[in-house]
């Protein structure tokens, strides 16, 4: 692994904070804004005005063509400016999915026309998409799916979609969507998968919020009842869904390998200023051994990010980096985040913002955290990954892989 950037990226690392000083004060979290909690609208508008800015600077999606509205720049550069504007604080979140998943997946199955329509207002922030999975008889096998999309009676050749997705992230606010699902049940699961994309805005589409306990609502369930989309609104082949899907899942990877919230050296202040029974909670043996533990973790991870990375940086491919990152940043910020709340006693109940020590910060990522061991692949299915495709160890037991999907037990 090589730490350091070279000097190309030097130079480019340094472009970039120039211009960040020059433009993001207007947008950071500590701007006159931030004297008070901005509202989710407040905070969209800003998001997408932000976009619209990168957007014109080529900063919006470093990676893509120049043609497409992209930078035409490498996926190391986007790395740089990816950390660059964490640290300005303006990252926002509203287009991680869209950017980072479904216009990929556009970009890469759809026709002409269809790119040259959504993938420049996609990347200016006048558009959102989101990406529609994971149904609630599903589980981890998204291929488990039962959302049918059939034919339509009429010859026109047009789909009627029928079904329900679930936990689907920015459903709420996004104006487009990639969806997967079932056209044809009489060959396995894997098989017969088609996907299209769809207007969130269209007839036959419902969105529920779904009340989180901690207080937001940024997942939802989404209804489908005789929605009907054009065959032009086909990513791939008919049947190939699942290979589409695929290309989705492993940007996905990326978009989510890292978990946000606090980190160990905040809650060591924390522990600094945070008397217990006998003192300063940093002066507590068993507490201090867990916090060399999650220093150790944090390191890892910063070093398997330097690996991936380096790949980037040499033009390869990264490997299952992203799988491991996640797995383990996920699982950390769920303990750290306890550990967090026990130590201050009876204030670690109040989530208020205005009284509970750094915003309530370890609060929020608290009840934030289990929801990451979920998203992007579940603890689960990433150690199956890890397992099979790094160690080399035999693949799981998979009964149903031969069995027509009309054929598989309800709920499996």
């Amino acid at each position: 692994m090589d730490f350091n950037d070279s000097p190309e990226e030097a130079a480019f690392r340094s472009q970039v904070r120039a211009w960040l000083d020059a433009h993001a004060g207007p947008f950071r979290s500590g701007s006159s804004m931030a004297a008070r909690r901005p509202s989710h609208d407040e905070l969209l508008r800003l998001a997408k005005a932000w976009q619209a800015k990168k957007a014109d600077a080529g900063y919006a999606a470093i990676t893509w063509p120049k043609a497409w509205g992209g930078g035409g720049g490498e996926p190391i550069q986007q790395v740089i400016f990816n950390q660059e504007e964490q640290k300005a604080g303006v990252a926002f979140p509203f287009f991680t999915i869209g950017l980072g998943m479904c216009i990929p997946t556009v970009m890469a199955f759809a026709d002409e026309a269809t790119k040259k329509r959504f993938v420049g207002p996609a990347i200016r922030g006048e558009e959102i998409w989101c990406q529609l999975f994971s149904e609630p008889a599903g589980g981890s096998d998204v291929a488990a799916l039962r959302t049918r999309a059939e034919r339509a009676e009429d010859g026109s050749g047009d789909w009627i979609i029928n079904g329900q997705k679930v936990w689907t992230t920015g459903a709420h606010y996004s104006d487009y969507g990639i969806l997967l699902t079932r056209t044809n049940p009489d060959v396995p699961k894997h098989k017969g998968l088609t996907m299209f994309w769809i207007d969130m805005h269209a007839p036959g589409v419902e969105v529920r919020p779904i009340h989180q306990m901690s207080g937001g609502s940024e997942f939802n369930e989404v209804y489908f009842t005789d929605l009907r989309v054009k065959d032009s609104q086909r990513l791939g082949d008919v049947g190939q869904g699942w290979q589409v899907a695929l290309v989705t899942l492993m940007n996905e990877r990326l978009a989510v390998g890292g978990a946000s919230g606090p980190n160990y050296r905040e809650i060591l202040e924390l522990a600094r200023t945070t008397l217990g029974a006998d003192g300063p909670a940093i002066e507590d043996r068993a507490f201090r051994q867990r916090l060399a533990d999650w220093y150790v973790q944090a390191e890892g991870l910063k070093f398997t990010r330097y690996r991936t990375m380096t790949a980037l940086s040499r033009g390869q491919t990264p490997g299952p980096e992203s799988s491991i990152g996640k797995i383990i940043a996920a699982n950390q910020l769920q303990d750290l985040t306890n550990q967090a709340i026990e130590m201050q006693d009876q204030f670690g109940i109040i989530a208020d913002p205005s009284i509970a020590p750094m915003e309530a910060a370890f609060q929020q990522a608290f009840m934030w955290a289990p929801g990451l061991r979920i998203a992007g692949g579940t603890d689960e299915i990433l150690r199956n990954i890890i397992a099979e495709r790094v160690l080399g160890l035999p693949g799981d037991v998979r009964v149903d892989k031969d069995v027509a999907f009309k054929d598989m037990p309800r709920g499996v």
